[in-house]
């Protein structure tokens, strides 16, 4: 039984993290090896929004809803509390909220319902300059506010981005103009729409939640796939191993399987072999951090028993 060590020094210098490539010192015959992995120590660091994603967009309207602000979230590792944030701040820059002497108001927010298991999203009214100045609010940019109604801010939620929260693709909230909507009885098909009475004038929150489960990690695994393996099987056929963090983001993962998963390697002569880090959309997946090590064993067909370490 041999084992090879992969780490920092073994990747392809491409800036993706993402292909490990061990040249043995000399070309080696492979016959009848079976190869499996040892253990699996890197960085969560593989970013969830991404430009290359697609998913990294929100659009929401504002005041008399004819302007549409996009927010462009850059590329990162989030959580839906920080998508939030984020969105938070953009709304800041943009002058599209309220504030009095201890908070901002926003046009929306989105947060965990752990009850349900969803992603909520909330749109709030915005108000026209007298109904803000009732409430004691003011306006950055007055200029902003709905001239006669107050008007729930209009949030669309992009294809991709969309299966990040759970919701349809291309969904969009609620116009309500003058707080005149009358929500149909909650369920999945209407993302279970729900309208708070409140007290006036701030009155006609909208609250929605996501239909399908949040996929807030569209790369929750990595696969491990090995250049010299034809399993006829999979697809692709080199897959040898699928890893799931259980630690939070930016924390070590230690993966070591309780059992080896033997793999039968391609018989031929070799001077090296390619690891590779697909996502779980079976494309390659940029890795943010460098530092790992991957251990991966070789055995004979006949040594000791395949099924145990």
């Amino acid at each position: 039984m041999f084992v090879l060590v992969l780490n920092q020094s073994n990747l392809v210098q491409d800036g993706q993290n993402n292909k490990l490539v061990y040249k043995f010192p000399n070309s080696v015959i492979l016959t009848n090896k079976y190869i499996a992995v040892s253990s699996v120590t890197m960085y969560y660091s593989w970013f969830n929004i991404t430009a290359a994603l697609g998913n990294n967009v929100i659009q929401y309207t504002y005041g008399d809803a004819s302007t549409i602000y996009t927010i462009t979230i850059p590329d990162g590792l989030y959580e839906i509390t920080d998508i939030n944030n984020y969105c938070q701040f953009v709304m800041i820059v943009n002058q599209t909220y309220t504030f009095d002497a201890n908070f901002n108001y926003y046009p929306f927010d989105l947060y965990v319902n752990p009850t349900r298991y969803a992603v909520q999203l909330n749109t709030y009214p915005t108000l026209t300059v007298a109904n803000a100045t009732a409430a004691g609010r003011t306006y950055p940019n007055p200029a902003l506010a709905p001239a006669t109604v107050q008007i729930n801010s209009v949030v669309t939620f992009p294809p991709n981005f969309s299966s990040i929260v759970g919701y349809p693709a291309n969904f969009t909230t609620v116009f309500n103009s003058g707080n005149t909507y009358i929500p149909p009885a909650p369920s999945a098909s209407n993302n279970y729409v729900t309208k708070s009475p409140g007290i006036a004038p701030t009155d006609g929150i909208l609250s929605y939640l996501s239909n399908t489960a949040p996929q807030v990690q569209p790369n929750s695994n990595l696969l491990l796939n090995l250049s010299n393996i034809n399993n006829p099987y999979s697809q692709p056929s080199g897959i040898i191993y699928s890893l799931t963090p259980s630690v939070a983001i930016g924390e070590v993962i230690n993966d070591r399987p309780p059992n080896f998963m033997w793999n039968k390697m391609i018989d031929g002569t070799y001077n090296q072999i390619t690891l590779s880090f697909l996502g779980s959309n079976l494309q390659p997946l940029t890795i943010r951090d460098p530092q790992m090590t991957i251990l991966l064993t070789i055995r004979d067909k006949d040594e000791a028993f395949l099924g145990s370490k």
